[in-house]
Order: structure tokens, then sequence, then C-alpha cells
């Protein structure tokens, strides 16, 4: 296939928090790059996951979940880091959940009509609908919302209605030659994606008692070959949150450990050396410059 038949280009996954955006992007590419949980804030920073098929490259960006309110500098720069990939992508794919649509879904049509970009609907969830008569009433309501290019049920959990979504996307990219190697699945490091599983670990365990205000920071990084001996730092923001996260003579600490060892070694495929700590920075979450000390970076 020459190149001028091939499509390639950038399509970003936006929708409020807990939509399903990241569970979406890992099942269009068919691998985990993007931690998941039922816990808003999980995605904090957008990845990118390649999908090449037929003649097509998609290159999808998840971002995190647009917030109404961003009083804290952390939510801002997540707020920022959603809007920064509308400059450009070529396409976006506005997740919502089905039979649901309120004030973040306008607050994000107001965003995106000021971008101008073709807009995609995936309506996630389906599969959790017991009666489905009123999904083509919601579908219809949705589509006199704007002029959308396709509106398409999905579910992100059981990989339902995929097939027809990335066809519309194919569609909808430019002509242009492939940006990366067919086989290529991401463009994030394996040390970055080490911190985002002992994250995810953190969110999944901890669930309400989880502080918004902690964060994972990889300070030894050294991979023998053989074993990668990878050292953690997990920054909260308070003593008392300390305490939760270490827990009860250290179990909750050694549980994060072990489960998210457990998850970098299914990743590599290979054995893991994990050690954590838990240390206290005073009020990261709402300074700036915290902020791009541990890695909370705006894309350009």
């Amino acid at each position: 296939m020459t190149q001028e038949q091939t499509r390639c280009g950038y399509v970003a996954l936006l929708g409020r928090p807990n939509v399903g955006k990241s569970s979406l992007l890992n099942r269009l590419i068919g691998q985990k790059i993007s931690i998941t949980a039922a816990k808003p804030q999980t995605t904090r920073h957008s990845i990118m996951g390649i999908a090449t098929r037929d003649g097509a490259q998609i290159l999808y960006v998840d971002t995190p979940g647009l917030h109404l309110q961003g009083r804290r500098a952390l939510n801002r720069y997540l707020n920022r880091t959603a809007d920064g990939v509308l400059s450009y992508v070529d396409v976006v794919v506005l997740v919502v959940e089905a039979l649901r649509w309120g004030a973040e879904e306008e607050d994000i049509l107001r965003r995106l009509e000021t971008a101008r970009k073709p807009i995609l609907v995936a309506v996630n969830k389906v599969d959790r609908l017991k009666d489905k008569r009123p999904l083509l009433p919601y579908i219809q309501q949705v589509s006199e919302k704007a002029a959308f290019i396709d509106i398409i049920p999905v579910s992100a959990r059981s990989g339902q209605n995929l097939q027809p979504l990335e066809e519309a996307l194919a569609i909808a990219l430019p002509s242009a030659p492939f940006a990366y190697p067919d086989d290529q699945v991401t463009t994030v490091s394996v040390r970055f994606l080490a911190a985002e599983l002992i994250r995810e670990q953190l969110t999944r365990l901890l669930q309400d008692e989880l502080p918004y205000s902690l964060t994972v920071d990889i300070e030894q990084f050294n991979d023998s070959g053989k074993v990668l001996r990878v050292g953690a730092i997990i920054w909260v923001e308070r003593t008392g949150q300390k305490g939760i996260v270490i827990g009860q003579k250290g179990r909750m600490l050694k549980q994060v450990g072990t489960q998210a060892r457990e998850a970098i070694e299914r990743m590599l495929d290979r054995p893991v050396h994990l050690e954590t700590w838990v240390k206290v920075r005073s009020g990261w979450s709402d300074d700036e410059r915290a902020l791009q000390s541990l890695g909370y970076r705006t894309p350009d």
C-alpha cells in the first residue's frame, strides 16, 4: 500500500471523569497502557495509544476527565492537559455514558465548538443498560446538540461495537504516511507506566480513603537485563495521609507494593524488584512548581 493510500492522525478521547476513556483506549489498542479505577482523577496525563488497522494508523490520546471546577493547581493542570490536546488532534471522540448528558458534557461541547474539530460521540457503557429502548431516543437528542460526524453506542468493557467506531475514525483522518512502526502501541516509557501502575493500585485499594493529593515519583530505575529494580516514592501532603497509605503495621503499603510489582511483571513479562516509600510534601497539589518537579507538565 502506498503512502498516499494510508491515513494517519491524532484522535483525542475527551469526556467527564469516570466515563470510561482509559478503558476504551486500552480496549482499542489491545493492551493496557492507561490505568483505570472507579474514582475521579485516575488519569492525570495525556497518554498516547497507537492502533494500526488496514491502511490507517489512529493515534489515540487519552486525557484527564474535564472538571467544571478547578480550584487547586492539580485540577487546573488536569483541565489544561485535556484542553491542550485540542490544539493538534485531527478528530475528537466525545465519550459519554449511555442515557447521561449533563453540565459536564455541555461544558465540554462549548470547549469543542471553540476548537472547531470534527467530533464523534461514543456512547459508552451500553452493556449496562437492562432496557435498551431509551437508547435510540437518547441518541436522537444528542444528535441535535451539534453536527457530529457520527454517534456510536459502544462498550469499552466488552468491546462491543468498536469496529464501527474505528472505521468511522479512519475515514475522518487525513491521508498521511504512518508516524510509527506497525507494532508500536504507545510512546510512553516503561518508567512512566511503572509509576502509573503503582498509583493504580493505591487508587483501587484505598478507594474512599485515598487522598486526592497523592502522587508517585520513580526515584530508582535500574535494568540489569534480568531483573528490573524500581524504587518509588509515594508523595502525600499531610502526616495523617502517610499513615493511611502505610496502613496498620505497614499492611496497606505492602499490599500496594505486591500488587503493583505483579502488574509491572505482567506488563514486562520479567522479574521486578519494587521498593516503595511514603513521604510528605506539604501543599504539592496546589503548587505549580511542585507539580512540574513531580512530572506534571502540560503538553506544548
